[in-house]
């Protein structure tokens, strides 16, 4: 049964990462959301040095490291998940997957309400800049509690999702790359994006199950 731990039932999660059809149709969904977050961060890419492009590209970041993560589902095609083989690796790839979609599936959703009068609207521009944007992140969040049916968290794999993010952070507000929005963020937007640093891998230690027991 769904929970507040796992609002999606388990039976729904085995339904579409077990079967080959609705598993490749994910990752394909999830290239082409690549390709379209890409498009969005690359007229700003130039001014970024390129091996720091991974922090400045945030919603990309969380949409290829979903990729990879479902990725492993592959040679597994057919098994039930709790039959899913385990190690430390996987355990920090699903775990930096679930805490970057969640964070950027929020946090796109309050910085586009921010200052929602600076987005909303039903013309063309107006129904990808606000509602299609909107729609596709809040998806971040839904992608990140399938992933906590087949993978597993270690202390470790936590504490260094903990870092990365506050990593990120530093980049985005202490050194101004964060993401290109239509205002300035200030101390208020970087005030809520660590705290979501926090919450997210808050939440990413009470909804998976350990690999350390």
């Amino acid at each position: 049964m769904a929970s507040l731990r796992r609002p999606i039932e388990k039976r729904h999660a085995e339904y579409y990462l077990t079967n080959a059809p609705s598993l490749v149709v994910l990752l394909v969904v999830n290239a082409m959301a690549f390709l379209v977050g890409v498009l969005y961060y690359v007229e700003t890419l130039p001014n970024v040095p390129t091996f720091l492009w991974p922090l400045y590209g945030d919603s990309p970041t969380a949409i290829a490291l979903a990729t990879l993560s479902l990725t492993t589902l592959l040679p597994t095609l057919g098994q039930r998940l709790e039959e899913i083989p385990q190690n430390r690796p996987l355990a920090y790839l699903h775990t930096l997957a679930f805490v970057w979609l969640v964070k950027y599936g929020i946090w796109t959703f309050i910085a586009l309400n921010r200052r929602v009068d600076l987005y909303i609207g039903f013309d063309l521009a107006s129904l990808y800049a606000y509602w299609f944007i909107l729609f596709t992140h809040l998806l971040f969040v839904v992608q990140a509690f399938l992933i906590v049916h087949y993978g597993r968290t270690t202390r470790g794999a936590l504490a260094g999702a903990f870092v990365l993010l506050f990593a990120n952070d530093l980049f985005d507000y202490g050194f101004g790359y964060h993401p290109p929005i239509r205002y300035e963020p200030g101390l208020v937007l970087a005030t809520v994006t660590v705290g979501l640093s926090i919450v997210t891998v808050v939440v990413a230690a009470w909804t998976f199950d350990r690999l350390d027991t």
